[in-house]
C-alpha cells in the first residue's frame, strides 16, 4: 500500500498488518489557492518516489482508490506501463480520477451517474469496499431508534442542530445516538439526556447501524454506502465543502428513493424535526426498502473481479 507521508494511514495500514510506503503529496487546494505554491516542486519529487516503488515492488497491476495520494502511484504505473484500475468513491469524480481515468484498465464507481462524466469505457458499478458486520435487517416502524452522525470529523452545523431539538428527538425516539467527533466534545458533555448518548468517535459502526431504524447523516460516500448495506432510511445534509461533491452524492440517493435531503443552509433544530417527522409508516418501509436495493455488501469481491480481469489484458 502507498499512502501519504504524515496521514493517519502510517498508523493504520501498519496495524492492519499491511506493508506501507509512504509518498510526500498535497492535493490542489481550491479554498486556499495559496497552498498550492509549493506544488511544482512536490510532484517531481513525488513522482519518483513512486517510481522507485513501482519498481522494487513490480506490481502486476494497480489499484488506485481515487483522491490525489493515488496519483503518483497510478502515474508511475503508467510510465512503466502497468495495467491501472481506479476505483471513485463520489458521484462527481475528483481530478486525479479524471485525468488518469482514459488509460485505466477499468474504472469502479460507488453510485449512478458517476460513469457519464469518465472518458472510459470499462466503468463497473461495484460499490465501495466496507469493513465487516454491516448486515442487511428491516428497520423498525415507526423508527425506534435514530442515529446521527456527521462522518469521522464531525459536523459543527448538524451538531448544533441536533442540541438545539434534543428534548423533541429524545421524546420521539426511545434511543438517539450521536456521533459529534471530537470538536463535539463539550456540547456532548453539556447536553445530557436520558435517552441521548454523544459520542466523540465510534470505531464500531456496523453495531450502530445494526441497532438504528433511521439515520441523519453528512453525504460522504463512506457512510452512505454503509447505510445502504445495512438497509437504513436516510436523512443527508450534504456538506458544501470539497466544491459540493457531497450535493450529488445526496441526489444519487434521493433519486433512489433512499433518502430524503435537507441543505445545510436549511439546516436548524425545527427543520430537522420538521423533515423527520414528514417521513410517514409507507414513505419510511419504501426509503428503507431502496436503501437495501442500493446497499453492495459485496463490493470488495466487485472490485477484485475487475482487478482480474485487468491483470489478463
Amino acid at each position: 500500500m502507498v499512502g501519504r507521508a504524515g496521514g493517519p494511514e502510517e498508523r493504520l495500514v501498519p496495524e492492519a498488518g499491511f506493508e506501507l510506503e509512504t509518498v510526500r503529496v498535497r492535493g490542489l487546494d481550491r479554498d486556499a489557492p495559496w497552498k498550492n505554491l509549493a506544488l511544482p516542486v512536490l510532484v517531481p519529487m513525488a513522482l519518483g518516489a513512486a517510481l522507485r516503488i513501482v519498481d522494487r515492488f513490480r506490481p502486476d497491476v494497480v489499484l488506485g482508490m481515487g483522491g490525489y495520494v493515488m496519483a503518483p502511484a497510478v502515474a508511475a504505473a503508467r510510465l512503466r506501463r502497468i495495467p491501472y484500475v481506479l476505483h471513485e468513491k463520489d458521484v462527481r469524480p475528483g481530478l486525479a480520477t479524471r485525468y488518469f481515468a482514459a488509460r485505466a484498465a477499468a474504472v469502479c464507481i460507488t453510485l449512478p451517474g458517476t460513469e457519464t462524466r469518465l472518458k472510459n469505457s470499462h466503468v463497473v458499478l461495484t460499490g465501495v469496499p466496507l469493513r465487516d458486520g454491516f448486515a442487511q435487517r428491516t428497520p423498525d416502524v415507526p423508527p425506534r431508534r435514530l442515529l446521527i452522525t456527521g462522518g469521522s470529523q464531525g459536523a459543527r452545523r448538524l451538531n448544533q442542530a441536533v442540541w438545539s431539538a434534543l428534548d423533541t428527538l429524545c421524546a420521539r425516539f426511545e434511543e438517539v445516538v450521536h456521533v459529534a467527533g471530537t470538536q463535539g466534545a463539550d456540547g456532548i458533555a453539556r447536553h445530557q439526556h436520558d435517552r441521548y448518548t454523544g459520542l466523540t468517535f465510534a470505531d464500531d459502526m456496523p453495531a450502530l447501524m445494526a441497532r438504528a431504524d433511521l439515520i441523519v447523516s453528512r453525504a460522504g460516500v463512506g457512510t452512505i454506502a454503509e447505510a445502504a448495506a445495512v438497509g437504513l432510511p436516510m436523512v443527508l445534509v450534504p456538506g458544501t465543502f470539497g466544491g459540493g461533491h457531497q450535493e450529488e452524492n445526496a441526489a444519487a440517493m434521493v433519486e433512489a428513493g433512499a433518502a430524503i435531503r435537507i441543505a445545510d443552509a436549511d439546516l436548524t433544530g425545527e427543520s430537522l424535526v420538521a423533515a423527520i417527522a414528514g417521513l410517514d409508516e409507507g414513505r419510511l418501509r419504501a426509503m428503507a426498502a431502496a436503501s437495501a436495493r442500493s446497499g453492495r455488501r459485496d463490493a470488495a469481491q466487485r472490485v477484485l473481479s475487475v482487478i482480474r480481469e485487468a491483470m489478463k489484458q
